[in-house]
């Protein structure tokens, strides 16, 4: 058996694998964005090994990479794309 933990992306409720990183659980949102370009272009987890930095999102209110960052029960995690409309 599998065990998840829930968090929330963006206020809306998501199960995901216990041990997942959050870019894994960003990937499962139907945008799978991390963050909006100073452009307004929606960006995306890129290198998965924080180098790149495209995948910085609030978690908890405090900025983080979501590559770096294993889903903990109860996370609450804001990409600031909410805005935006694939």
């Amino acid at each position: 058996m599998t065990s998840t933990v829930n968090i929330h992306i963006d206020g809306q409720p998501l199960s995901v694998q216990a041990g997942s990183s959050v870019a894994a659980a960003l990937a499962a949102t139907p945008t799978g964005c991390s963050r909006l370009s100073v452009g307004g272009e929606p960006r995306a987890p890129f290198c998965g090994m924080g180098i790149c930095h495209e995948c910085r999102v609030t978690i908890d209110g405090r900025r983080q990479l979501a590559c770096q960052t294993v889903c903990q029960s109860g996370m609450r995690i804001t990409t600031g794309t909410a805005t935006h409309r694939p």
